[in-house]
């Protein structure tokens, strides 16, 4: 598991940006310093890579460089990990693309159930895949998204990047998808009883796209 708080880099001042009350009423600001996250996640997961010498030719003779044996594939779910895919695919810009629409439904009870609605994927069999949701709470929607699919492909490496984790999601994901890599920004300690991070940044979609009904 790699936490990018634990680092001393200008990651920080994104996440405190994310963070900022204030600055989070400029939804362009919010969305773009999700995807400086994707971006800074794109080049700490390349590094995990294999890579290949290859030849290219300058004006003034050959060089050789070091490039990736494969490309990875980008899934998202919709629609807070838009912005953060969106920083995945500027540096994995050759990358295929999958995405998953998944949303919490509040029960009778106060409580809630993750729905699925849909997947659309590029065929993930033995491919790198790097799954992004910008907020890892209780940890059922990803893990719900990832068993999909494991279900339907057999997929050689999965990554999971989210910019504020839980502890109590951490340990879910953990325990459900056992060989997961995880790229988080941040892990909190506490969540509300609607499952909302403490101290969290709010509702990452709300503050990206606009609020909803």
């Amino acid at each position: 598991m790699f936490v990018l708080s634990n680092t001393a880099s200008v990651g920080n001042n994104f996440l405190a940006e994310l963070r900022d009350a204030q600055i989070q009423q400029d939804s362009m600001r919010f969305r773009r310093n999700l995807e400086r996250i994707g971006e800074i996640f794109a080049y700490e997961i390349s590094k995990t890579f294999t890579y290949v010498e290859t030849e290219f030719e300058t004006p003034l003779g050959a060089a050789l460089v070091p490039v990736p044996a494969e490309q990875p594939v980008l899934a998202t779910i919709l629609r807070a990990g838009l912005p953060l895919h969106q920083g995945l695919l500027n540096y994995f810009d050759k990358a295929d693309s999958a995405f998953i629409a998944a949303y919490r439904q509040t029960t009778k009870d106060d409580g809630f159930v993750i729905q699925k609605e849909y997947v659309t994927s590029p065929d993930l069999t033995d491919r790198i895949v790097i799954v992004a949701d910008t907020m890892l709470a209780t940890g059922r929607s990803i893990v719900l998204s990832c068993k999909e699919l494991l279900d339907q492909y057999k997929v050689k490496q999965l990554h999971i990047v989210s910019v504020i984790a839980s502890t109590e999601g951490v340990a879910y994901v953990k325990a459900n998808l056992p060989k997961a890599k995880l790229w988080l920004g941040a892990v909190d300690e506490e969540m509300t009883t609607k499952a909302y991070i403490v101290p969290g940044l709010g509702d990452a979609g709300d503050l990206a796209y606009g609020t909803k009904e």
